[in-house]
């Protein structure tokens, strides 16, 4: 259908380029099927015809977002508003935009001009709720995230249990709860530090996780059953989802439970991986350079095996900490000899933890890598893009969430270099002291 479409307006465009509609359907339209470049092409033509249509602005701003340049997207959502001032889809993604420009005040303002306008908003509440964290304003948070149940993003992620949703405020001492897991891989690891709080109360905890996250999750502690997901449950009387356990205990950033190790590893595995890479000769470090393909922000999260690369030296034991590796970075692998990796032998998440527990050091993106390591109390030095996930917070190189996590920011939107060089420079330290 989208091909009998395109085939169209390029007839009509080839026989009247400045056919105003069909350069802003074909525009809207290549967008749509994710040619973002083509799209907006067409619809900056449309606009010579039209500068007074706040939608064109509108659409150009949305594919500028979508190939990373939030700067003159930012631009072309204020047009649209200058044209429209109530066009609350555009103070959405205006605000959106200033949240990726690391201007969290601004982004608040455009996000209750959009309340305003609409009250049931959802986007709008959920993208608030993101921008109050990041600022470690937790109290508005929490809350706020709650709407992400009302927005299409979570419509798979959302369970309809029969059974009542504990906020924190129902007694369920002698009760059996259910606590769900219902994002990434990383918010699972990141929020199971709350089983044991939960436990604390009384209750018998079950925990449903993703399979991957099945063996490891099961050594915490014996607060909890744990069950894969799409096993079958026993019987309970409450249910939570993981990420909304801060709101239930009313977390602050000076009541985060940060108490690592919180997960460990399985011994048996850790005999296996240690026969594996050897005796130790040199400081071994950990390497992971890219999280999932469909995560929202995985062009800016994950970097290039090449450009990691430069950390490598004989100096130290490099170990790859991926299990899928993409394929431009299959190439790089197959010529690094300095780099041992595994690839598909880290059958889960529990052997991902157990060659985590052999090493000094992890180096990781922002995957869930980053969680493992740090939920079992290892040095991990995270590198963060120029605008960060919420959880990794403004301008500190230190998390409270991961006590023993280092934090290496972007400076300037993609500058990985910059990032590495610093990497860098503490890792030769640091070889030199061990």
């Amino acid at each position: 259908m989208l091909t009998q479409a395109e085939f169209i307006y390029r007839d009509v465009l080839a026989q009247s380029p400045r056919q105003f509609d069909c350069l802003h359907y074909f525009g809207a339209l290549q967008c749509q099927i994710g040619q973002y470049e083509s799209g907006a092409k067409l619809i900056r033509r449309a606009i010579k015809i039209r500068p007074d249509w706040p939608v064109l602005h509108y659409n150009l701003a949305l594919a500028l977002q979508r190939l990373n340049h939030p700067e003159e997207a930012l631009v072309c959502f204020n047009r649209a508003l200058r044209l429209k001032p109530d066009y609350v889809e555009a103070l959405l993604n205006r605000g959106v935009t200033l949240h990726a420009l690391k201007r969290p005040g601004e982004a608040l303002v455009s996000f209750e001009r959009a309340l305003v306008l609409k009250p049931s908003y959802a986007d709008a509440h959920w993208n608030e709720g993101l921008c109050q964290l990041l600022t470690g304003n937790f109290e508005r948070g929490w809350q706020k995230l709650e709407w992400r149940w009302q927005h299409e993003k979570f419509e798979k992620a959302r369970r309809d249990f029969p059974q009542p949703l504990w906020t924190g405020e129902q007694s369920i001492a002698q009760k059996t709860i259910l606590l769900h897991a219902e994002q990434g891989l990383g918010d699972t690891v990141q929020f199971c530090r709350y089983v044991r709080l939960v436990a604390s109360k009384g209750t018998d905890v079950l925990l449903e996780v993703q399979p991957s996250l099945k063996s490891l999750l099961a050594r915490l502690d014996n607060d909890s059953k744990v069950f894969a997901r799409g096993e079958v449950l026993p019987a309970f009387d409450y249910h939570c989802p993981l990420l909304s356990l801060p709101l239930a205990f009313k977390t602050r950033l000076d009541t985060i439970p940060a108490n690592v190790p919180y997960l460990s590893s399985d011994p048996t595995r850790v005999k296996k991986w240690q026969a594996k890479l050897g005796q130790k000769r040199a400081l071994r470090v950990g390497l992971a350079w890219c999280g999932s393909k469909d995560h929202a922000n995985d062009a800016n999260r994950s970097i290039r095996l090449n450009e990691l690369a430069k950390l490598l030296s004989a100096r130290a034991q490099f170990v790859s900490l991926q299990k899928e590796v993409r394929a431009p970075d299959e190439v790089v692998l197959k010529m690094e000899k300095d780099l041992l990796h595994f690839g598909h032998e880290l059958t889960d998440f529990a052997d991902t933890a157990a060659l985590v527990e052999l090493m000094d050091l992890v180096i990781t993106v922002d995957t869930a890598v980053a969680h493992v390591a740090g939920a079992l109390g290892k040095p991990v030095w995270i590198l963060l893009p120029f605008a960060p996930d919420w959880r990794w917070l403004l301008d500190r190189d230190d998390s409270p969430w991961y006590p023993t996590s280092k934090l290496f920011r972007q400076s300037v939107i993609g500058d990985w270099a910059g990032v590495i060089t610093r990497v860098n420079n503490e890792l030769c330290a640091l070889r030199l002291r061990a």
